[in-house]
């Protein structure tokens, strides 16, 4: 509370609200003006929180530059050891692959070479083997 001296020397009491209300009639001022004073303080505030706009690097397009041709290198290096990879990857398949058809190859030979061995009984051997066959059976049969 505040104690507020009139003219005729006499203490008057004024409430918090009435002192508020007195304040406010000094400035004299409307619902209207002390609402587009907080709408502008808010702006103001808000304002303080905006990204200004910063002076652009004279460096910028150097720097932008280099790091594309880092970017550019990396990206080159990638692509050679893809192709490292790639290559290495078809050497292994191609040694497979050799290694598979040798090893039918060598099996296909081997079938061959048995063949060839059955086949090498000349006529003579061939003969005497049908001989001894039918003597057997000529034996048999006595």
């Amino acid at each position: 509370m505040l104690v507020r001296r009139c003219h005729a020397s006499r203490l008057q009491k004024l409430s918090k609200d009435q002192t508020n209300a007195r304040m406010r009639d000094l400035k004299q001022t409307g619902f209207t003006d002390r609402l587009t004073a907080q709408q502008e303080a808010k702006k103001a505030l808000l304002a303080r929180f905006k990204p200004k706009a910063a002076a652009p690097d004279p460096e910028f397009e150097k720097l932008a530059a280099k790091r594309a041709a880092e970017k550019e290198a990396i990206r080159q290096q990638h692509e050679l050891a893809k192709a490292e990879l790639r290559r290495e990857k078809a050497e292994k398949e191609a040694a497979k692959l050799e290694a598979q058809r040798e090893a039918e190859e060598a099996v296909e030979a081997e079938r061959r070479a048995a063949r060839k061995e059955r086949k090498q009984l000349t006529k003579e051997e061939q003969k005497a083997a049908r001989d001894a066959r039918y003597a057997a059976r000529k034996a048999r049969s006595r």
